[in-house]
């Protein structure tokens, strides 16, 4: 693999908002998501590791609060289909709780153990619009990306 930047980060996932674009956030999609870009393929695999190189250059996940390190490192545009793209790396930890306005797709990256984010393993989880949640990593250490569309996002006092 040749080596990762911002730049090379962005038009892997144009490339594959471009897949993803205008469909619903539902269970339809989550299935789609894990059959055709599931933890056996190897577009799972390129991103992941396009992840950890970004984490360990230091342009992903370069902020730290609660626990958690995370980093908002694509704003939603045209090229990213009106997606934001946001990663985490969290550890045994339950995040802020939020609403996701317009859904949000995950991508689960376990590292360390038998982590889970939310219950679910390596793989897709599609939260539909409306939907809230403490984003939970348990089990171990894992990085998540999330895209939301338009970057909508509303945290929650609770």
């Amino acid at each position: 693999m040749t080596s990762i930047t911002p730049e090379t980060f962005r038009a892997q996932l144009a490339a594959l908002t471009a897949r993803i674009a205008g469909r619903p956030l539902d269970e339809a999609l989550d299935r789609w998501l894990n059959a055709e870009i599931g933890p056996a393929t190897h577009a799972f695999a390129e991103i992941k590791a396009s992840c950890e190189a970004g984490v360990a250059a230091g342009w992903l996940c370069n902020r730290e609060g609660g626990g958690i390190r995370y980093g908002r490192i694509f704003k939603p545009t045209d090229d990213l289909h009106g997606f934001s793209v946001d990663v985490v790396d969290m550890k045994d930890v339950i995040g802020p709780h939020h609403v996701h306005p317009h859904g949000e797709i995950d991508l689960i990256m376990p590292l360390e153990g038998d982590a889970q984010f939310n219950g679910r393993s390596a793989g897709w989880l599609v939260c539909p619009p409306g939907s809230a949640h403490h984003p939970t990593v348990s089990n171990g250490r894992a990085l998540v990306l999330y895209l939301l569309p338009q970057g909508a996002i509303e945290f929650t006092k609770n």
